[in-house]
């Protein structure tokens, strides 16, 4: 399953787990979203008794903390690739292809995944196979990118970059966005009620874990970038220089955060 012209998928034809320092580009990211995830998450009740499923759990970043922050019973992660997992005390490890039937069993109080549907066809279907991992009472949360560079949006080598790699992930790996503002309604077609959510903009400050992050990103779609041909070689390293300059004065992507809760269980 893949749903890119050229069938390509997030972790093969890019951001392969294998390739050097894929592991510290997770981790930047995780250093600019974490805080904002695991807030939402304690919010919504997270806590002692629960038991948590993680899709995509990267290198488990949002597990370690719902175990020793939040103090959830236990967590799940799953990943297609768990090089970057490692089981502990409350942690179980999957490695799993979310997409197949029946990747994962049971039913969870806290099903959460960030970053990974934007990467995956078939939307509607699998926003409704998370929610059916989600057990009476409890709340699916989904996290993704959304997109704010646009026509009227200041041409930097910034907002270049950005479209090239929308633009050429699309191509490349199917990386969606543009439907990611549909998740609350998309939660509700699930079955879910009620739904919220929330956009956060971190900050893109010279040297910081994001602009790192994007740095990073975009050596590893540079070939994906430079074949949409809204960009060369030359502008890819001119924005990779934006970033660390104080010349930088951008929007991040944002993270859309929405959440839907389980109807509880009728008794009597």
């Amino acid at each position: 399953m893949t749903g890119a012209p050229g069938g390509g998928r997030y972790g093969e034809a890019a951001f392969r787990p294998e390739q050097a320092g894929e592991g510290e580009r997770i981790d930047f990211g995780a250093l600019a979203y974490d805080d904002i995830s695991v807030a939402r998450l304690r919010a919504l009740g997270a806590g002692p008794g629960w038991r948590c499923l993680d899709v995509g759990a990267g290198t488990g970043t949002v597990c370690r903390r719902l175990l020793d922050e939040a103090g959830v019973d236990s967590v799940l992660a799953v990943d297609r690739d768990v090089r970057f997992l490692t089981r502990r005390p409350g942690l179980d490890v999957l490695e799993t292809d979310i997409t197949a039937p029946h990747a994962v069993r049971g039913r969870f109080r806290l099903v959460h995944a960030r970053f990974v549907l934007m990467h995956l066809p078939e939307h509607e279907r699998l926003i409704a196979a998370l929610a059916e991992l989600v057990e009476p009472g409890g709340v699916l949360v989904l996290s993704d990118a959304v997109d704010l560079t646009d026509e009227r949006t200041p041409g930097t080598p910034y907002s270049a970059a950005m479209r090239a790699m929308w633009q050429g992930l699309r191509a490349t790996i199917g990386t969606d966005v543009s439907w990611v503002p549909s998740y609350p309604r998309l939660l509700r077609g699930a079955g879910l009620l009620p739904v919220a959510a929330e956009l956060h903009v971190p900050p893109l400050l010279p040297g910081s874990p994001l602009s790192r992050f994007w740095a990073d990103t975009w050596e590893r779609s540079r070939a994906a970038m430079v074949a949409t041909g809204l960009v060369d070689d030359a502008a890819v390293d001119a924005a990779i220089g934006y970033l660390a300059s104080d010349e930088c004065a951008a929007l991040s992507a944002g993270m859309l955060t929405a959440w839907g809760w389980k109807p509880a269980a009728r008794t009597g």
